[in-house]
């Protein structure tokens, strides 16, 4: 019996000094951090590609605490391989000197991003508060990033390839719903409106004269424009070389409304200033030329605009690049040569404007041609203060400034609506064309008549439509 005793006490103090051991053994020797590299150990990015380098230029984890210490010795392993993010996106994130993006690694192995341009290169992380709820960064632990060593020309950098945050809330933000649900509803709008403005002067005889034909084409060219900056901005729209292209049609289409905007100015100018209205050339000829000029001018700049983007451009800003992939956007020196000229033609159009104005007020007599064209000055003024101002909130949505942004989108609701008021509503005689076709022609409303607008040669039409018709007189004999 004792020796029973003794021998279930001996195997209690062996299990309990085992299990002591253990817990120490565990407590002295804690699991090692995983941290993933995007290159094996001796490999660092050179430019788009993993390139073995001598070990002077080896890239190892820098640790920061999350009050700022840095140079943290904690024990670490690497493990090699880009993240597997499924369903996600896969984006680069870089880290120089002089970048918006700041990338801190935890003790713990997150990888912490903080992506506010206006924090300093160099800051202290005890004035950022973590608990705020307009957060400055964003963590991504262990299997959804991994780091490396980037260099590319003289450029060294930071480079981290991350998986895009998950946010289940997100489409209850603001941002979210002025990007991708107002934007593409105002875009819409103004597509509709601009076609409805292009056909109705396209369809209408009397409205394809020179300044019609130019009306339309300006609407065309807004129509593309509205259409490539919508392809641009969705955000499913994920191909890099397609998005460069909508870029390039966007303003390739801009360009080339202000041109002919500027052509319209010149038009109106040309025959103010003319002594003989009835000169020997046509409207169609007119047209050609005032094409020639519009379109050459924005096929060259155009053209050069994609030159300097592809080769002269900032190297700066050409690091900003997806590994692997071509140029999303166009360059600071491809949207100098394609705003630069539109600014030209806006002051071109200024002068335009002044010396017509001039003209007109002089004139004390004039005739129906310069009757109709004072109609047509009207509307190239409404034309041009409408579309600099559309421009300019179109520039500002470029800035880093959210509320910019929005009010570019805002702005952009109205464009369209308000170039259906001044080239439709604004116009007498086009209300009467369409009154009289869609009211009086097919029976909509057979009871009312418009009254007919003399003032632009439209008698003939009001006669052969029956509209002088003399009320019947019944006489009667004794």
């Amino acid at each position: 019996m004792y020796i029973k005793v003794a021998i279930v006490f001996s195997l209690f103090y062996l299990c309990a000094n085992c299990n002591v051991s253990t817990v120490d053994s565990e407590v002295d020797s804690p699991q090692p951090i995983l941290i993933a590299k995007c290159c094996r150990p001796d490999e660092i990015l050179m430019g788009a590609y993993c390139t073995l380098v001598n070990e002077t230029n080896y890239w190892s984890p820098l640790f920061t605490s999350e009050n700022g210490q840095q140079n943290l010795q904690v024990d670490y392993r690497m493990v090699i391989g880009k993240p597997n993010c499924k369903h996600m996106q896969l984006w680069p994130i870089y880290h120089y000197r002089s970048s918006a993006d700041k990338l801190r690694l935890l003790p713990s192995g997150v990888l912490r991003h903080f992506f506010d341009d206006q924090i300093p290169n160099e800051f202290d992380l005890d004035n950022i508060d973590i608990a705020s709820e307009n957060r400055l960064f964003h963590d991504y632990p262990f299997g959804k990033y991994c780091l490396d060593k980037r260099i590319d020309g003289i450029l060294e950098s930071e480079f981290a390839w991350v998986c895009t945050p998950d946010h289940k809330d997100e489409w209850a933000t603001n941002e979210f719903l002025m990007h991708n649900i107002l934007s593409p509803l105002t875009h819409g709008v103004t597509i509709v409106c601009l076609l409805a403005i292009a056909i109705i002067y396209f369809v209408m005889p009397t409205l394809r004269d020179l300044s019609g034909n130019i009306i339309t084409t300006i609407c065309m060219c807004l129509i593309v424009s509205q259409t490539a900056d919508l392809v641009r901005l969705l955000t499913v729209f994920k191909s890099h070389i397609s998005l460069l292209i909508a870029e390039a049609i966007c303003y390739v289409s801009l360009l080339g409304a202000f041109f002919w905007l500027n052509c319209l100015g010149y038009y109106v100018w040309k025959t103010f200033r003319s002594r003989n209205v009835f000169l020997r050339i046509t409207d169609g000829k007119k047209y050609c030329y005032y094409g020639g000029y519009a379109w050459t001018a924005t096929i060259v700049l155009g053209c050069l605009a994609m030159f300097a983007h592809f080769t002269l451009d900032y190297p700066d800003l050409s690091t900003l690049i997806a590994h692997e992939k071509p140029r999303e956007q166009i360059g600071s020196l491809g949207m100098i040569i394609f705003f630069v000229p539109i600014a030209f033609t806006v002051i071109a159009d200024i002068f335009f404007f002044a010396n017509t104005l001039k003209k007109i007020n002089r004139m004390h007599t004039y005739g129906r041609i310069h009757h109709k064209l004072r109609h047509t000055f009207r509307m190239f003024l409404l034309l041009l203060l409408t579309m600099t101002l559309c421009w300019l909130f179109f520039l500002s949505s470029f800035s880093k400034y959210e509320g910019l942004i929005n009010s570019h989108i805002i702005v952009n609701t109205f464009l369209g609506p308000i170039l259906f008021y001044i080239c439709v509503i604004n116009q007498h005689h086009v209300v009467f064309l369409l009154k009289k076709t869609c009211c009086y022609e097919n029976c909509i409303c057979p009871c009312w008549r418009p009254e007919p607008e003399n003032e632009w040669g439209d008698e003939m039409t009001a006669m052969n439509t029956d509209y002088y018709r003399e009320p019947t007189v019944f006489k009667f004999s004794r």
